[in-house]
């Protein structure tokens, strides 16, 4: 049967009176479409206040520096010298956006402008140009390119930017590597690493007793091995973490990561295994046409993982080796391979509650995630230096958004798994993720 269609002109009196009567008539149409203008406009206002703000305060003091030259300790000389900072807005698009500005001032008194927070404040060409290249995460060395009216309005250049670029970055890498773990109780340590080029890196991630998600660190090394994995966390402990205590921690199976945690922690350490990894690779292992085979495995594992008893759930996995072992012995042998540590939290009767976060790695691998995200247009990683600088960088902010675990308010049975007694307080209601 041929479809109607109502074909309303632009430009007719009526156009209007016939597009609001369909909406009202149709209004759970627009859900969608209103969904996805909520979450552009919150990954707008995110890159902002993540990327922009530091972007700009960038600028702003290479800008200032072109003044009155590179801020120093000690006693003030030249005829423009620098004054403190102060809070600013300046304007990004359609939006203001807060920062802190340098303030200058001459020797013999009266206030200097800063030609960038004065191009930006105005919302010139350049402020929608700062906006469009912040959206497209162009990295620094591309900025003389893509914002031409600044630069040549402000005089800066591409190797200043990057060199102040990579000054922030060391900071913040400092900042990373001088954290301190005496006051904090974490129960929960994450371990997993990256791969940036030819260069690998672990890090950290712990949960706390309140289910707060910090950064402990990174380390550098050749491979994911047990010497780098144990550099990492011998750091933690010169930083105060006590290693006297019991941990549960979560990996994605490497035996790199267990010989270290044994080495630093003690072989009585709770080690929990990645059930995703350990899933993925036991299908990866499967025929993929054999959907129905497929199917059944994945089932029968979740089954076996959700059962309340440790031993009835790996009786359950080692049944299935057995059927898979025939037509499948490398998809067997993967299941029986570490197969007892991804029970752990079974075992150790850790509320089911918890399990999806505390059973698999998916805590880390979600900063991970934003790590790739902002580091994805760096097409050359010159050398290890500079792999710790962006990443340190991309973890700390990343790690603003970070909320409380799910099942976090059953973290006080961990505690007492762990030995850590009962908790001070009774935890408050807040989002979790």
């Amino acid at each position: 049967m041929k479809r109607k269609y109502h074909v309303v002109e632009s430009r007719s009196k009526d156009a209007g009176e016939v597009i609001r009567s369909f909406c009202a008539a149709n209004g759970q149409i627009l859900a969608p479409l209103v969904d996805l203008i909520a979450e552009a406009r919150l990954a707008v206002d995110e890159v902002i206040e993540q990327a922009g703000r530091g972007l700009i305060e960038t600028i702003l003091n290479v800008s200032a520096e072109q003044i009155a030259g590179v801020k120093t300790p000690g006693k003030s000389s030249g005829e423009v010298r620098w004054h403190g900072r102060q809070k600013g807005r300046v304007r990004v698009a359609d939006r203001q956006v807060q920062v802190e500005r340098p303030r200058l001032r001459r020797k013999q008194g009266g206030e200097v402008a800063v030609p960038a927070y004065e191009a930006l404040r105005e919302g010139s060409e350049a402020s929608t140009a700062m906006f469009e290249a912040l959206l497209r995460g162009v990295s620094t060395r591309d900025y003389a390119a893509v914002i031409p009216g600044m630069a040549d309005s402000v005089g800066l250049s591409r190797s200043a930017i990057s060199r102040e670029a990579a000054e922030a970055g060391a900071r913040m890498l400092e900042q990373l590597l001088e954290r301190r773990w005496d006051e904090l109780e974490l129960l929960v340590i994450y371990l997993d690493g990256m791969r940036f080029g030819t260069h690998h890196l672990i890090n950290a991630v712990g949960v706390d007793r309140q289910g707060r998600k910090h950064v402990l660190g990174i380390q550098l090394g050749a491979t994911e091995n047990a010497a780098a994995v144990k550099d990492l966390l011998v750091r933690l402990r010169e930083k105060g973490l006590p290693t006297d205590r019991r941990y549960l921690f979560v990996i994605d199976g490497a035996k790199a990561l267990r010989a270290a945690i044994t080495e630093v922690f003690g072989a009585d350490s709770l080690v929990q295994r990645c059930r995703t990894h350990k899933l993925r690779n036991v299908l990866e292992r499967l025929p993929k046409d054999d959907k129905m085979l497929l199917g059944q495995t994945r089932s029968l594992m979740r089954a076996a993982w959700r059962s309340p008893n440790a031993d009835e759930g790996m009786a359950r996995m080692r049944k299935l080796a057995e059927q898979l072992e025939r037509e499948h012995p490398q998809a067997a042998a993967s299941l029986r391979e570490g197969l007892e540590e991804t029970f752990t939290v079974n075992r150790a009767d850790v509320p089911p509650s918890l399990h999806r976060c505390l059973a698999t790695t998916n805590i880390i691998e979600s900063p991970q995630a934003g790590v790739r995200k902002k580091t994805a247009n760096v097409s050359r990683w010159r050398d290890p230096a500079m792999v710790e600088r962006w990443v340190a960088g991309a973890l700390l902010l990343t790690e603003r958004n970070f909320r409380r675990i799910m099942g976090y308010q059953d973290l006080w049975a961990l505690a007492d798994i762990l030995g850590r007694g009962a908790p001070a307080a009774a935890p408050q209601k807040e989002k979790a993720a």
